[in-house]
């Protein structure tokens, strides 16, 4: 009988684990339980790689023994990856060491390099000597016959090596995202860049437009046209979803600026990067060293001054600003030296908009501040100068030979200044209750709920020409740091079409625990002793008293 009742009890449980085990075969859940949901994926994310219908395949090279910032950096992405692919059986990974073989290791180093993965050269002196590291913080990828490159990390000029990571960190699901969206995704946006009024050619927007290409369609759009048929002209751009005019120099017509009104009018967005004072840095150089700043009058002040905003005729000096390369000294000893400009505003990103949350500094040369005026329109302040800014009127001489001298800083005392805005919301027409210029059919005095963003320096949106060559945007050849030109016009052209998915991914905030590395260095000796010497004392203590105990015992 007890045998019996043995056998049923475990023949019971036996069932019982097979039931559990089928049950948990069928049905698989897993539980983010951490505060800011940093292993959920967003449902952009979900619904971008749910498209795939081959493989996509990802290279990573940021594989190896590193340092343990970025051993973090190197366990959060292969974290994110799996949690792409427990979504998808499409994605396949390889984690790939190119440095790992010294007989491949140079030849992988520049070929990498020569792909535009330029590699970290970390530099550690936290054990009393000084030691470099290659690394390459990108990955690889692959869908069909297209192939992407994936930044893993996210370097700053003004932030150390722990902030870098953890803003890399936060970026990762955009990252992946982002990369994922170029190679699956069809182009369905259109963008008209303006022409016919002195806008930048192409050769010096061209990093830009390689930027946005793979996400959209470009088109080059000049409103000459508009002289002889303003209504078709109207029509035809009413079929862009976006317009972008980067630095027009040339005053636009009543009847070019109707067009752009009632385009604006239809829900139209568009981008300006526009300027009311005249100073090129380039014209400094080839006139012996000095230029007059001149207002420009584009006409286009009543355009904006109704929209909401005014772009004012001074220049912006700011003392947290880019350098400038000038030879110091004379003959064959002069060198090349990096000297504070502050006609070069490093302006601040607006941490709290997804268009510059986790931006860097964005280059200003010679910019206007902006002023923001009431109407039923929103403003965000996206960019600013440091708090430490002046202003300058114009016309001004312009002079290199004042930048070896010392600025009188208490002079610097206007705060910061707007230096781009977005404009959100329902826009009254500028040609409300006035005579038009031209009959236009169906006429709106009320806009479609749409955006705008003016950026009052049209070369934020310029690269370098080297040799009849673009250089990358945002990059500084001769001192070789990066700025967040190119990330910030990106974002902002996502957020003015309404790819509200990437763009909300960049929103998502994790929380990164780092240890205090001077903190470490100043207390090694007395964690070290904490940790290794105290628990060898506590067991002689309890040795001794065990044993002087035992001997009482055993001998009274």
């Amino acid at each position: 009988m007890i045998k019996n009742k043995t056998f049923i009890s475990s023949a019971t449980v036996i069932a019982v684990l097979i039931l559990v085990n089928v049950i948990a075969s069928k049905i698989y859940s897993r539980f983010d339980l951490t505060k800011d949901s940093r292993y959920t994926l967003s449902d952009p994310s979900k619904s971008l790689i749910s498209t795939l219908d081959s493989p996509l395949i990802i290279d990573v090279f940021l594989e190896g023994d590193f340092p343990s910032e970025f051993r973090l950096l190197q366990t959060e992405v292969k974290q994110i990856i799996d949690e792409f692919q427990l979504e998808t059986d499409q994605i396949f990974i390889n984690y790939i060491n190119p440095i790992e073989d010294e007989s491949t290791r140079q030849r992988n180093i520049e070929e990498l390099s020569k792909s535009g993965l330029e590699p970290y050269i970390n530099t550690d002196n936290s054990i009393g000597k000084v030691t470099q590291e290659i690394i390459f913080p990108w990955a690889y990828a692959s869908y069909k016959d297209e192939r992407v490159k994936i930044p893993l990390l996210k370097r700053s000029i003004t932030q150390g090596l722990q902030e870098q990571i953890n803003n890399s960190v936060q970026s990762l699901e955009y990252a992946f995202a982002d990369g994922f969206s170029k190679l699956v995704n069809a182009k369905a946006k259109q963008i008209a860049i303006l022409k016919g009024n002195g806008q930048l050619e192409d050769i010096y927007i061209a990093d830009f437009l390689k930027t946005i290409k793979p996400y959209y369609n470009l088109a080059q759009f000049t409103l000459d046209s508009v002289a002889n048929n303003p209504q078709g002209t109207l029509d035809k751009l009413k079929e862009y979803d976006l317009i972008v005019s980067a630095k027009p120099s040339v005053a636009f017509t009543e009847n070019e600026k109707l067009v752009l009104d009632q385009y604006t009018m239809s829900g139209g967005k568009s981008l300006w990067l526009t300027e009311s004072v005249v100073m090129d840095k380039d014209s400094l150089y080839n006139d012996a060293g000095t230029g007059i700043s001149i207002m420009r009058d584009l006409r286009l002040n009543d355009f904006f001054f109704k929209y909401g905003i005014r772009i004012n005729p001074s220049l912006v000096k700011d003392l947290y600003s880019a350098p400038i390369m000038l030879a110091i000294g004379e003959g064959e000893k002069a060198q090349l030296q990096p000297i504070q400009w502050q006609y070069s505003p490093l302006a601040a990103s607006n941490p709290n908009h997804p268009i510059t949350k986790n931006l860097n500094l964005v280059k200003y040369d010679f910019a206007s501040p902006i002023d923001t005026l009431k109407n039923n329109v929103t403003k965000s302040i996206l960019l600013q100068s440091s708090p430490r800014s002046k202003l300058e009127g114009a016309p001004n001489t312009i002079s290199l030979a004042n930048v070896t001298k010392t600025p009188d800083e208490a002079t610097y005392n206007l705060g910061s200044q707007n230096l781009a805005v977005l404009l959100e919301g329902e826009f009254t027409s500028v040609y409300d209750k006035r005579v038009l210029p031209f009959k236009v059919n169906n006429f709106k005095s009320k806009s479609s709920a749409t955006k705008m963003v003016v950026i009052s320096d049209g070369d934020v949106i310029k690269n370098e020409v080297v040799r009849n060559r673009p250089q990358e945007l945002g990059f500084d050849k001769l001192t070789g740091k990066a700025f967040g030109n190119k990330e910030f016009l990106l974002n902002t052209i996502n957020y003015l079409l309404d790819d509200t998915g990437l763009i909300n991914i960049r929103t998502k905030e994790i929380s990164i625990a780092f240890l205090d590395s001077k903190k470490i260095k100043e207390e090694k000796g007395k964690w070290q002793v904490i940790n290794i010497l105290l628990p060898l004392l506590l067991l002689a203590l309890f040795g001794f008293i065990f044993n002087y105990l035992r001997k009482r015992k055993y001998t009274s």
